[in-house]
């Protein structure tokens, strides 16, 4: 027998409080909500995609290298990702006129509404997330964040 029951889920005291830790665990949390979020979408796209889609909505055409800068996503997961966004018909690859090997990377209109379809699930997961806290405690918790971030 141990020397005390095992309790799944149990955090040290001195933990508990510490920001490193508690900001682990929400990031825990967040990815598991989006993973979900994103397979009950039915459609195999991931985090990834979207980041790329999104990008490409906001700023245009983009080459590969720099839809992999813009997104912090690693070169050859960029080409992987974009295959897949191109054999659905999401995103379309064509060889930049000024340089023969790259190619310039283009959202499709189906791509936007995808993205529009994938926006709705993530302000969902946002919710969901955020769901403990108020309006006004959901904005401040956003923009805590955003400082540690600059």
């Amino acid at each position: 027998m141990p020397a005390h029951p095992v309790q799944p889920g149990r955090t040290p005291d001195r933990l508990k409080s510490r920001p490193t830790w508690l900001v682990s665990r929400a990031y825990a949390r967040s990815a598991a909500l989006l993973v979900a979020g994103f397979e009950a979408e039915g459609n195999g796209l991931r985090g990834y995609h979207y980041r790329l889609l999104a990008a490409l909505e906001q700023w245009g055409p983009a080459s590969q290298a720099d839809l992999g800068r813009d997104t912090g996503i690693d070169r050859s997961d960029v080409t992987a990702a974009l295959t897949e966004l191109e054999a659905r018909d999401l995103v379309e690859r064509r060889a930049d006129p000024e340089h023969g090997r790259r190619k310039i990377v283009t959202i499709t209109p189906r791509g936007l509404d995808v993205l529009a379809d994938l926006d709705t699930m993530v302000d969902r997961t946002q919710d969901a997330l955020l769901a403990p806290l108020t309006p006004a405690q959901r904005r401040q918790f956003v923009s805590l964040l955003s400082r540690l971030l600059d």
